[in-house]
């Protein structure tokens, strides 16, 4: 008795259904995972992200102050760049409820002469033209 069998099925290799859960993406891996589901070569950074920093926390609500006082100079100078602009947030940390009262608070002890509106090295080396 002879098959009649075409080439194209003769050189056809033999196809594995794949294995039940399994997808068919990932058809033909049978090693595991050694390291747990993480990526090999990990700095084991805990999950903080690209950058690694723990989350700030408003330094006013620790200390239960609601009221930001503007005369008090040195303790607003932390809140401003070198160049005399206010912090960002996200830089110092602070709630939203906060530093919408530091900026007032910044804003007022700048009117009053208490803190720069720039930095010294650009008012000195201005020009104008």
């Amino acid at each position: 008795m002879t098959t009649d069998v075409s080439e194209s099925e003769q050189s056809a290799p033999a196809t594995q259904a794949p294995a039940e859960g399994a997808s068919p993406r990932f058809e033909g891996r049978t090693e595991e995972r050694s390291f747990g589901g993480r990526r090999p070569g990990g700095g084991g950074g805990g999950g903080r992200g690209r950058f690694g920093s723990r989350r700030k926390v408003c330094a006013y609500c620790v200390d239960k102050i609601d009221i930001i006082d503007y005369k008090d100079a040195v303790k607003l100078r932390r809140y401003i760049s070198e160049r005399g602009k206010i912090e960002p947030r996200r830089k110092t940390g602070t709630c939203a409820r906060h530093q919408r009262r530091l900026t007032l608070a910044i804003k007022r002890a700048r009117h009053l002469a208490l803190l720069p509106y720039t930095a010294d090295h650009i008012r000195s080396t201005s020009s104008f033209r």
